[in-house]
């Protein structure tokens, strides 16, 4: 319903506001005249007055190719269109490669950037731009693990309150390189979940106590050594250590002793209908159903970390391989999250550090390509079937629209009510911002 909000104006429906305000009109529609002014503040309010949103963080490490994923140029040479077909999606005008076809019947839940530009053309330093917004300083070797910066989700936990006991940050798989909280301090590094979600004996040992150990035994040993504590130890100084370790250990027993945690966890909790419907047997699968259990519960940033997209060789028949297991479970998700009324406080980001070439080598394959990348992001009133910017027919660079790593970070922030300007202090006393430079992107906003 359209609200206009000038003196006398009229609404879709040719009332005048006048004679929509009288009792006998609002009645006609349904509507109560608090509901009127509720809907009146929503409208006058806009995007600004949107509940924060919690961020789930879809990384494909290695780079995956834009030219067989959402960015295909059909019309170019064999040399640079390769081997995979465009199909239709469910907004007209907008095509996708044919291995993603569960994923082209939700295009209308999500957007595409298809101009997301930067130089970091090797994955350590294109990994440490995408997660924390922010280049690396100086060159650093492809295959390091690096950390100038905070990465987005140690942000995210620093400056988002949460239920006590549950993670403010989580990482499914693999640690991520440049995923740690650098000068901000490990009490906001992520919790790292690597087990098999698809594994009817899926526990994450941080949440759960170990054999043997009851809740009461739990609860003598934290006594007694909170006792000793007391007894062996006089905090004076502002800084003790003693005093962080005290608040680690204070954060890890909420964490095992959390039902809230717990039941967040708990895969056996979900309905066998949905898990189908996410692969069941599918590691990826149940991970992306994972991270929509860790939002729902109110963790707000919870990152899913994919390796293998570096290819080199053999794209073409690896491809074939991971993206049908990517299709079913990122449909699965936006569907997931649309159905339960969950897509206006979640955003849904799909990325990997780094797009690929254009040419395809002798490998076959595409080598390392900063310059020209494609992101799908969903969520929080990000007009789903979208195309933002568009690259030159051979997928290079942008040809129009250019957007930044920075870019993305801001409106991720943005989305979260996170101030994306605030000034921290690093270890060498320097302020540094949280995202320096790049703009909230105007067309998700």
């Amino acid at each position: 319903m359209k609200i206009e909000c000038g003196p006398w104006s009229r609404t879709c429906a040719g009332v005048t506001r006048r004679n929509f305000l009288k009792v006998g009109t609002l009645a006609g529609m349904g509507l109560t005249l608090p509901e009127l002014v509720r809907l009146r503040e929503a409208a006058a309010a806009g995007p600004a007055a949107r509940k924060p949103a919690n961020v789930i963080f879809l990384f494909l490490d290695g780079g995956p190719s834009h030219l067989e994923t959402f960015d295909m140029k059909p019309d170019a040479p064999a040399e640079i269109r390769g081997e995979f077909k465009p199909i239709e999606t469910n907004v007209s005008g907008i095509r996708i490669c044919e291995h993603l076809p569960k994923t082209a019947k939700v295009m209308d839940l999500f957007a595409i950037l298809r101009s997301v530009s930067h130089n970091d053309s090797n994955h350590s330093a294109g990994n440490h731009f995408m997660t924390t917004g922010q280049p690396t300083p100086i060159p650093v070797g492809c295959g390091s693990s690096v950390s100038y910066h905070p990465s987005m989700g140690s942000f995210a936990a620093h400056e988002r309150q949460v239920a006590k006991g549950l993670p403010p940050y989580v990482n499914l798989g693999s640690a991520m390189r440049s995923g740690g909280p650098n000068f901000l301090g490990p009490a906001y590094a992520p919790l790292v979940v690597d087990g098999y979600p698809q594994s009817d004996a899926f526990r994450v040992k941080d949440v759960s106590l170990p054999s043997g150990i009851d809740q009461a035994r739990l609860d003598a040993r934290r006594g007694l050594l909170s006792q000793l504590d007391r007894l062996q130890r006089v905090k004076e100084a502002v800084n003790d250590p003693a005093g962080a370790i005290d608040t680690y250990s204070a954060k890890a027993y909420d964490l095992v002793t959390s039902a809230e945690a717990k039941a967040a966890f708990d895969m056996k909790k979900e309905d066998e209908k949905t898990r189908e419907m996410y692969g069941r047997k599918s590691y990826i699968g149940q991970s992306f159903l994972l991270a929509r259990r860790l939002v729902e519960a109110g963790v707000p940033w919870v990152t899913m970390h994919w390796g293998g997209w570096d290819h080199h060789f053999n794209i073409f028949n690896d491809m074939k391989k991971m993206l049908p297991e990517l299709d079913t479970a990122y449909a699965a998700l936006l569907t997931d999250l649309k159905q339960r009324g969950l897509m206006d406080n979640t955003v849904v980001v799909l990325l990997g550090e780094m797009g690929r070439t254009p040419k395809i080598n002798a490998g076959p394959g595409r080598d390392h390509w900063g310059p020209g990348m494609s992101i799908a992001i969903a969520g929080a009133g990000i007009p789903g079937g979208t195309i933002i910017g568009q690259t030159e027919a051979d997928g290079s660079v942008p040809a129009e629209r250019p957007l930044t790593p920075q870019d993305l970070a801001c409106t991720l922030f943005h989305k979260m009510g996170v101030d994306y300007r605030k000034e921290f202090v690093n270890e060498l006393g320097r302020p540094l911002q949280m995202v320096s430079g790049g703009e909230v992107i105007k067309e998700l906003a």
